[in-house]
């Protein structure tokens, strides 16, 4: 992207070099202020770069002036909104990969835990296997990657939705092993657990209100330093 940014019209970086002296701003102090580097500062200046719209917007409230003035002048902006769209696309798409991973951790834990149990698993060891698989490292990851969806807002309220597809998970994880090596064991077919749904919804749920709370914390902090 930095090959295109020679090709910048000048109006945001004089307009926002001009914002910050009527400030009395050094680059320094702005840079602390947005969380990147003097020199990154410098390079929108001098329009060796373009400052993404979360920090346009930042250096708004900052220098108290319009978003209209910094994007919009007697000079096209169509490079910059250009680059814009394409920056908002970058982050979408960085997005939705965490949210994949975030998800197939878990799925890849859960996988584990069910090849565990079938091959390496005998009859004696069952008991272990309970305490290490299914009331210790199951919870603590099922609240582990529910604080990260909290944490970084993944799904937005839709999030919420999460805590029984865990709750869920949690108790196939159950049925699939001891429930189902019963089935077969005595030839009958028992009913899942269904307070195992209950019990992996609520460790998601208490995981996921955390990870918000600091979503929130964290917001509240970004603000404050605006």
């Amino acid at each position: 992207m930095q090959g295109r940014c020679h090709g910048m019209e000048h109006d945001i970086g004089s307009k926002i070099k001009a914002a910050r002296l009527e400030k009395k701003l050094t680059q320094e102090q702005v840079a602390e202020i947005l969380g990147v580097s003097r020199q990154t500062i410098s390079n929108w200046e001098n329009e060796k770069s373009y400052p993404d719209i979360i920090s346009v917007i930042k250096m708004s409230d900052c220098y108290e002036v319009s978003l209209d003035y910094l994007l919009k002048g007697e000079q096209k902006m169509k490079t910059y909104y250009d680059y814009l769209e394409e920056s908002t696309n970058v982050v979408k798409s960085n997005a939705n990969r965490n949210k994949i991973i975030t998800i197939l951790s878990y799925m890849l834990v859960w996988a584990i835990a069910m090849i565990v149990f079938w091959f390496f698993t005998s009859g004696s060891d069952a008991m272990g296997y309970s305490l290490m698989f299914l009331w210790i490292i199951l919870p603590v990851t099922t609240f582990v990657v529910s604080i990260v969806i909290g944490k970084n807002d993944f799904w937005k309220k839709g999030k919420w939705a999460f805590t029984l597809f865990f709750g869920v998970m949690y108790m196939l994880a159950e049925y699939g092993t001891f429930k189902m090596a019963n089935n077969i064991a005595f030839d009958k077919l028992n009913a899942p657990d269904w307070g195992m749904i209950v019990a992996g919804a609520i460790i998601s749920a208490i995981g996921m209100l955390l990870g918000s709370l600091c979503n929130k914390k964290r917001n509240k902090q970004k603000n404050q330093d605006i």
